[in-house]
């Protein structure tokens, strides 16, 4: 008797009749490959679509974009809506223009607002261990987790000496129950 599918080149069958495909393994290697290769073209797009709008626009704005706004608690510069905060970007503009340097603005700035205006630390001082403490916490913590699971983890128990009745007791033990066991078993097979 001829099954539906026996013709297809690919498809194989079980005992059961139930058809189960083949692929060459070169198409699918390909195919994953040139997906692959898309998936990476497509994320490198924008990046590089940022940085020429950001290198065309000035440090004016990219900095409006690092900054913490003083008049908007949690929000960076740019994302804050008041009219402060407008004013503030518009003097950073200003200030581009006239030929100041990113450095002079930012000390200027956190000379009026403090160093919370700064979206995050600097790697000296106190900033520094901001930067230091959690790298020190996530391999403080893996050295702890590491240190349970080996606690945790049974180690195989060795042959108990000739001498020892407890160890002989738990092996007979454990020898009656794995004969109750197979007992079991042939009799459902039965």
């Amino acid at each position: 008797m001829s099954r539906p599918d026996s013709g297809r080149a690919g498809s194989v069958f079980r005992s059961g009749g139930s058809a189960k495909q083949i692929r060459p393994r070169g198409r699918a290697s390909a195919g994953l490959l040139v997906a692959a290769l898309l998936c990476l073209g497509l994320l490198a797009l924008p990046a590089s679509a940022t940085d020429s709008g950001a290198e065309s626009e000035g440090w004016g704005y990219a900095l409006a974009h690092e900054l913490m706004s003083p008049f908007c608690p949690g929000r960076t510069l740019a994302a804050c809506t008041s009219g402060q905060a407008t004013e503030l970007r518009q003097w950073i503009l200003l200030q581009e223009a006239a030929g100041a340097s990113r450095e002079e603005v930012v000390g200027i700035l956190e000379q009026r607002f403090g160093d919370v205006i700064r979206s995050r630390p600097e790697a000296r001082g106190w900033g520094l261990a901001a930067w230091l403490l959690p790298a020190a916490a996530a391999i403080l913590g893996g050295g702890v987790v590491a240190f349970a699971l080996r606690r945790v983890v049974v180690k195989p128990v060795a042959s108990a000496p000739a001498g020892d009745g407890d160890a002989a007791a738990a092996a007979s033990e454990d020898l009656e129950f794995e004969r109750l066991v197979d007992e079991e078993l042939a009799a459902r097979d039965s």
